[in-house]
């Protein structure tokens, strides 16, 4: 029967004429990444929103014009 090596009471050594190296390259090179923002002006959404402001107040002038035969307009 062969015989064990004993790990108790310490260390295995390692075997002599053979040493670890790290293999840990150098850090890679980064490319530098530029960042563009968009420049957007106002889109669709604002657009439908200024053109409801716009529709409401002509309406509420109309409607106030014609209140205005009847004497009860605010404006006219």
């Amino acid at each position: 029967m062969a015989k064990r090596a004993s790990t108790r009471g310490g260390r295995a050594k390692a075997p002599v004429g053979r040493t670890t190296k790290s293999k840990k390259s150098a850090a890679a090179p980064v490319a530098e990444v530029e960042v563009v923002e968009e420049g957007g002006g106002a889109g669709i959404d604002a657009g439908i929103a200024i053109m409801t402001c716009i529709m409401l107040v002509v309406a509420i002038l109309f409607v106030d014009a014609h209140l205005a035969r009847y004497d009860a307009g605010m404006f006219f």
